[in-house]
């Protein structure tokens, strides 16, 4: 394939990307392009010398390992042998492989990325909760990750990016390829765990928050005063989760987070409430002890749609690496995109790409049936991706209902029917095969609700966060007695809410 075909006499939204980011002329010309269109195409490069070191490209975007390039780079190398990893989400092939770099002539490297699916055909959109990069790299960012909604943090516990500046007259932005960034994100990261904020017009004044003083539900319910605003819970594992969750504040929950790594797993809670290590052991273990805290949440007959984030810029992530798919019919826009993901109609991944409909309906859907009558879900799934699939699990209330091997999901695309005789909910996950890290997919639940027993409330659920409630006050340490008092009495409250959900208790 020629080189010459770099520059065509027209050109595309990549190559146009390509001019607006200057990068130094070198002896190395790097291509990547769209097998189909043999177009440039905008994509992540994880480039390294023979010693491991992660190499930049000029001014291009680079963050910890990799960076971004619209379709093409110029880059001055040192004479040696490099590795490389070029990837485009989770929608294209991955290629990787090594050249060499001569001193008496310039390297030519050109690869080819093919796409394996475009869910946004089929209608699914995908974004993510938690990216933490400059503003001006956004566009090219969400190109290169195939990323089509991304709310940008730009204020965190006492960093403020507009301290001392007027605040942007316009925070939503509307890119090509129907993708918005909006550029007043927030996060409130303290003692208790992170709340993140989305579609404020202003930040939230919690610049001079000590550790555990002001309560985050103070910051929250001045969130609340704002209809638009979506708060999500970064990680279910989080002290002040239960004190979240009793408030009937929060929109959704970050089941795919940024302790999920690219390469590796954070494998800890951090200050968060910990996991039985011994039954849940490392490097995975922190992912299923996610999944698990998730599932208490719903069993305890509460129904918040899982989300996705990566904290890009913080920790080691690529943008989108974390990231939920939301159903929508019709166009894109972004206020569509929030309305479904409130409804569940959605799926999270950092690989899998795992499409499921029961009876033919989407993720978030409520089955009803009048009292002594079953629902039966006949639930077929699509699955894509790159990483190898040993088995497709239905969680039904909690536990794994059913494994079905991938070789037998392949010959039909079903996974069966199930039946239910009284209310619960169930969803779908796909674990790959990675020993490193916690890699999955997972669609929201879908509701079962038979006779007047709406919801499905376990006590063994609702006492797990009676007792985390328990264990929480007892780490409150402020040496302000009013100050304490006014902390603990959010807590109290969640108690309370907490032992009247046990009375209505109607499941183990």
């Amino acid at each position: 394939m020629p080189f010459a075909r770099l520059l065509p006499a027209t050109i595309g939204f990549a190559l146009a990307l390509l001019l607006s980011y200057p990068v130094n002329a070198g002896n190395v010309q790097l291509r990547i392009e769209d097998q189909a269109t043999h177009q440039p195409v905008a994509c992540r490069v994880h480039l390294k010398d023979s010693q491991g070191k992660p190499q930049r490209a000029g001014s291009l975007p680079f963050w910890h390992d990799h960076f971004v390039c619209p379709g093409g780079a110029e880059l001055e190398l040192p004479p040696g042998e490099y590795s490389y990893e070029v990837e485009r989400g989770p929608e294209y092939t991955a290629v990787a492989g090594r050249f060499l770099v001569r001193e008496d002539a310039p390297t030519r490297v050109e690869l080819e990325l093919k796409r394996l699916v475009e869910l946004a055909r089929d209608g699914w959109w995908s974004g993510e909760l938690h990216v933490h990069r400059p503003i001006d790299e956004i566009p090219l960012l969400m190109e290169a990750e195939d990323l089509h909604v991304a709310p940008v943090i730009t204020w965190w516990n006492n960093r403020n990016l507009w301290s001392g500046k007027p605040l942007p007259a316009t925070l939503l932005h509307g890119l090509a390829g129907d993708r918005y960034y909006h550029v007043m994100g927030g996060e409130d990261e303290r003692e208790g765990g992170a709340l993140l904020f989305f579609n404020l017009a202003e930040p939230l004044p919690i610049t001079a928050a000590g550790r555990e003083y002001p309560s985050p539900m103070k910051f929250l319910a001045m969130a609340r005063q704002r209809p638009s605003v979506w708060v999500d819970i970064e990680k279910p594992f989080w002290w002040d989760v239960p004190v979240w969750l009793a408030s009937g504040q929060v929109d959704s929950i970050g089941l795919a987070n940024n302790h999920m790594c690219r390469s590796q797993m954070f494998e800890n809670e951090a200050w968060g409430k910990p996991r039985d290590e011994r039954r849940l052991a490392a490097p995975l273990g922190n992912g299923f002890w996610t999944q698990e805290i998730y599932y208490h949440i719903l069993n305890a007959g509460l129904h918040i749609p899982p989300s996705a984030g990566s904290a890009s810029g913080v920790l080691p992530n690529p943008v989108g690496y974390n990231r939920v798919y939301v159903h929508l019919d019709g166009e894109l826009s972004y206020e569509k995109w929030w309305d479904g993901l409130r409804a569940g109609r959605s799926f999270v991944t950092n690989g899998p790409l795992l499409r499921v409909r029961a009876n033919g309906e989407l993720p978030g859907h409520v089955f009803a049936a009048p009292a002594g009558n079953e629902v039966v879900l006949d639930i077929r799934a699509a699955l894509a991706g790159r990483d190898p699939v040993r088995a497709l699990e239905i969680i039904l209330n909690g536990r794994v209902e059913r494994s079905v091997p991938y070789d037998e999901w392949l010959r039909t695309g079903s996974l069966g029917k199930l039946r239910f005789r009284e209310s619960g909910w169930m969803l779908v996950r796909a674990i790959a095969d990675n020993p490193k890290t916690f890699r999955f997919a997972a669609t929201a639940p879908f509701y079962v609700e038979i006779g007047d027993v709406r919801q499905r409330i376990s006590r063994s659920s609702v006492r797990f966060f009676l007792d985390w409630i328990a264990q929480r006050m007892d780490r409150v340490q402020l040496d302000d007695p009013v100050q304490k008092d006014e902390v603990l009495a959010y807590h109290t409250a969640a108690r309370r809410f907490w032992e009247e959900r046990l009375a209505k208790a109607n499941a183990d």
